[in-house]
């Protein structure tokens, strides 16, 4: 299903694009080094990867492995400690907090685990503000584009409902109806059905299929082996490092996985990261 509405842009912002065979994210030589009070923890060692248009990618490796924080390179919630990450053609590790939080508007979604919905906002409002932060397209076509939007995942008869009112299940597929309401080229998902029961999972798994046939690309961070398995790639983070990167075929459980050294601290600044960006998404202009 596309959806319309016309955009409307800021100047010197792109959407982001690759040429044909081309990748659309580069990341070279990433290394991400977090200070705290037990010393520094390398989360991320050197990392060189390349993702692509209309890629369906899953991020797998214990808690601690440097998952998440790659993800985060991508989105721009944190920086590298060197290293480059270019999207299309820009460089985003070199783009000012201003710029990369239009930047992010136009050319991101992102899907938390645990949400992310402003609780005095209702559904239909939580999808339509990423469209006011961004000025995407005219007030008119905000509202009937958030309604078909909640209507694609399944929630039209609950727009009008506050995030507390309805399951952990619909909140995930309205967050993910938020997370395109600027028609995206990427998605990024951390964990989005660490809270789902089997059910809700399938349902969030079939709205990412239908959106990598629409041409998006899908980067999720999982713990989910079934799920990973599902996606066409599949990217293992091993102690800050890429140690298998190929088609999903059999992907180990990580479920029981225990925490490597570190990780408690690199989960507490991924939290911290999270409602860093949900503020600068409330606060873009």
């Amino acid at each position: 299903m596309k959806l319309f509405g016309s955009r409307q842009p800021k100047a010197k912002i792109s959407v982001a694009t690759a040429p044909a065979g081309e990748p659309l994210i580069k990341m070279r030589d990433i290394v991400k080094v977090f200070k705290t009070d037990a010393g520094d923890f390398t989360a991320l060692k050197g990392i060189s990867i390349d993702f692509y248009e209309s890629e369906f990618i899953s991020v797998i490796g214990k808690s601690g492995s440097g998952k998440s924080t790659l993800v985060n390179m991508i989105t721009g919630i944190d920086r590298p400690t060197s290293g480059t990450v270019a999207i299309g053609d820009a460089q985003i590790d070199q783009l000012s907090e201003s710029e990369m939080a239009r930047w992010r508007g136009l050319n991101l979604g992102i899907v938390f685990q645990f949400y992310q919905l402003l609780p005095m906002l209702s559904l239909i409002e939580n999808v339509i503000l990423p469209m006011q932060l961004a000025e995407q397209y005219t007030p008119a076509e905000r509202k009937d584009r958030a309604m078909q939007l909640l209507s694609l995942v399944g929630l039209e008869d609950y727009a009008h409902k506050m995030p507390a009112n309805v399951s952990g299940g619909q909140q995930q597929s309205a967050a993910i109806a938020r997370a395109i309401a600027n028609d995206p080229p990427i998605i990024v998902a951390d964990e989005p059905t660490g809270n789902l029961d089997s059910r809700s999972a399938a349902m969030v798994f079939s709205l990412f299929d239908e959106l990598v046939q629409q041409g998006k690309t899908i980067i999720m961070v999982t713990h989910d082996r079934h799920l990973a398995a599902k996606a066409r790639r599949t990217v293992r983070i091993h102690d800050g490092l890429v140690v298998d990167d190929g088609a999903s075929t059999d992907v180990v459980d990580l479920s029981d996985a225990k925490p490597s050294a570190g990780a408690a601290e690199a989960a507490t600044l991924a939290d911290a990261q999270q409602e860093e960006v949900t503020e600068a998404l409330k606060h873009a202009t």
